[in-house]
């Protein structure tokens, strides 16, 4: 029984091993570090800016010629001025609006090198190398390249391999938008931009375009409030303007505009540009009155094609307390086919001091109000957009990159897991049926060993049965015949003294053998010898007659199992018993044969025999063992009883 359960329970674990060896980049990882790994993902997307894209009109980036193959080598280079550290790279995809999948990038370069030099280094360094960019598309996100400790007056991008963009399949190289950080400050924006070939040089598509600061997304951040943009009344009177307090001295050296929700509507109800000044201009002053006012920033902006969500822009680093935003050719509002009116809209303005927004939460005035109580002037540096809370730049990009790799990491960690849970349910599925069938198992040898036990019962019932008529009948048979002698002897004292002890002799072993009779197959010291067990037998019941015994192979008999050695015992006993009740012979002869595959058991005696016929008593004994044996009728006359008995099954001594 033990070896079945064991079976059963190395066939159960065989498919549960099997369905635990996942393979690929998940293979290390078990079902509930992959559990624990989606929610952290879940987790952190939460906190994570959302990819909202600018559904308005404005500049989209750089675009190289086309060609046929995507053997050509492109690229662009933005003078960064000054030497200096440099310690991040974003590139930003240029999108398009696929059928399938939505927005994806577009012609993203297959392979390309980022290098950086400075003036006395035109061959420069290459700092970061993606000979194969498949692992990082499609994408819509930015893609963020640490460039640490490097030092660069000029930064390049060189794409080795060409992709094809979606319009119509020719390859070229497209960008939107290349920043170059150094800390929190965009060393790229709006600096000259060399390239290889002629570009398309046409409204959206230039290289300046490259670095306008004008991204193709929204910023929306996960925390903060929504806030409405402001929006001014008609104005009126020459130069309007609005003034923000720094509330100390600060060094300036750039501003970010946030264009105002134009609507909520897809598409929007208006340009990008709306509410922005065509022409407007910075001045920074330490006196409130402007008194020592000086011009840091003066910005044109001519078409929608120049305006976006977010708008930057840096100066000469100047020190100021005091910044004003001064309208010189207002943004006209066609309010009905007669109506025009001038307006000032922006979601905020931000004024940059070593690229950090030190206008936020700073009081603000202007020479004009609000078109209404939900659009006050608070709005212009509370911090906050349509969308919530705004970020600084670096940090909003690098969240947007973060959320990309998050977001391709999440359908791979899904499908992993899915996959984990079909193969474990198949494994349950095994385990079932596997412990149904163990159930059955276990069921059907209960049934056996009840049966067994049954049936070894009643074979014991029926050794002790046997037991009892062979050796006690024998002893019996052998006692009246003893009393015979006694009364023949009856005039010869000393032969009567010598029957009487025999016969006293033979009740004590039929007494010991009518106690031991029931346990006698448990009995320890029953049959230890058995060739000299069999000749005291023989000495004993055939002490009249001319008898002779004889073995070959006495270790082999040694080795038979002690109930086996019990019951070819008894069958020999059984077979003298027979001769000393019904055959009247006078010379009898046992000879044991043993070998390493058979013992064989020949009795034979000279007397009057069995008339063909099997004894009873016999056939029991001999279907105890297992044996066969035969009554056989020599020709001198007599009988022979040839017992055969195998000692082996499946090679094993029984």
């Amino acid at each position: 029984m033990r070896r079945i359960l064991l079976f059963a329970l190395i066939a159960a674990c065989l498919p549960s091993a099997g369905a635990s060896a996942p393979g690929g980049e998940f293979a290390p990882r078990s079902i509930a570090e992959l559990e624990h790994r989606l929610a952290l993902i879940d987790v952190e997307l939460r906190e994570l800016a959302h990819t909202s894209l600018n559904s308005g009109v404005g500049p989209i980036g750089y675009r190289s010629l086309h060609h046929g193959d995507p053997d050509h080598a492109e690229w662009v280079e933005v003078d960064l001025g000054a030497e200096g550290p440099i310690d991040e790279v974003v590139l930003v995809p240029t999108l398009w609006r696929s059928t399938a999948r939505g927005f994806v990038s577009d012609a993203f370069p297959a392979a390309f090198r980022i290098v950086v030099g400075t003036a006395d280094d035109r061959a420069g360094t290459v700092v970061a190398e993606f000979p194969d960019t498949s692992s990082l598309l499609p994408r819509v996100g930015p893609l963020v390249v640490p460039v640490v400790g490097t030092v660069a007056s000029w930064v390049r991008i060189e794409a080795t391999r060409l992709s094809p963009r979606a319009f119509d399949g020719s390859y070229i190289f497209q960008l939107s938008e290349l920043l170059v950080f150094a800390g929190e400050e965009n060393r790229a924006l709006r600096r000259p931009v060399t390239h290889s070939g002629n570009p398309v040089e046409v409204r959206a598509w230039s290289a300046r375009c490259l670095v306008d600061g004008i991204l193709p997304y929204v910023m929306n951040a996960a925390e903060g409030e929504q806030s409405r943009g402001f929006l001014s009344m008609a104005l009126t009177g020459d130069r309007p303007s609005i003034d923000i307090d720094l509330g100390e001295r600060f060094p300036v050296s750039g501003l970010r505009l946030h264009a105002t929700d134009q609507s909520d509507t897809a598409p929007q109800a208006f340009s990008g540009d709306f509410g922005l000044p065509r022409l407007f201009r910075i001045a920074g002053a330490d006196e409130a009155d402007f008194s020592d006012a000086r011009e840091l920033l003066e910005v044109g902006i001519s078409s929608p094609d120049e305006a976006g969500p977010i708008m930057e822009w840096n100066f000469g680093e100047a020190a100021c307390r005091y910044v004003r935003l001064i309208v010189l050719d207002p943004y006209v509002y066609d309010e009905s086919d007669v109506v025009q009116s001038k307006r000032v809209a922006f979601a905020e303005i931000e004024v940059l001091s070593a690229g950090r927004n030190v206008a936020v939460n700073r009081p603000v005035t202007a020479t004009f109000g609000a078109s209404g109580s939900d659009r006050d002037l608070v709005a212009l540096t509370d911090g906050r957009n349509l969308y919530g809370k705004i970020l600084p730049l670096r940090q909003w990009l690098g969240e947007l990159a973060r959320r990309h790799d998050l977001e391709t990491e999440r359908p791979r960690v899904t499908a992993e897991l899915a996959s984990r849970y079909a193969r474990q349910k198949t494994v349950l599925t095994w385990v079932a049926w596997l412990a149904a069938i163990l159930a059955a198992v276990i069921g059907l040898v209960i049934l056996y060993y009840r049966e067994r036990g049954r049936r070894q019962e009643t074979r014991i019932r029926e050794r002790i049965a046997a037991n009892l008529h062979d050796d006690l009948g024998a002893n019996l048979h052998a006692i009246g015949l003893l009393g015979d002698l006694a009364k023949d002897a009856v005039d010869s004292r000393e032969e009567l003294v010598d029957t009487v002890d025999r016969i006293r002799t033979l009740t004590e072993r039929t007494g010991s053998a009518a106690r031991n009779c029931a346990n006698m197959l448990e009995a320890r010291d029953v049959c230890e010898d058995l060739v000299a067990e069999m000749r005291r037998d023989s000495e004993s019941l055939l002490a009249d007659l001319k008898h002779d015994i004889s073995f070959e192979g006495e270790e082999i008999l040694q080795q038979l199992a002690r109930r086996r050695r019990i019951d070819l015992f008894l069958f020999h006993k059984e077979c003298l018993a027979n001769v000393i009740r019904h055959s009247g012979a006078t010379e009898v002869e046992t000879r044991v044969v043993a070998s390493p595959a058979e013992v064989r058991l020949t009795v034979t005696d000279n007397g009057e025999g069995f008339a063909g016929q099997r004894p009873e008593s016999l056939k029991r004994r001999a279907r105890l063992l297992g044996a066969d044996f035969e009554v056989q009728e020599p020709e001198s006359g007599g009988t022979r009883i040839v017992l055969k008995m195998k000692t082996r099954k499946y090679g094993l001594l029984r």
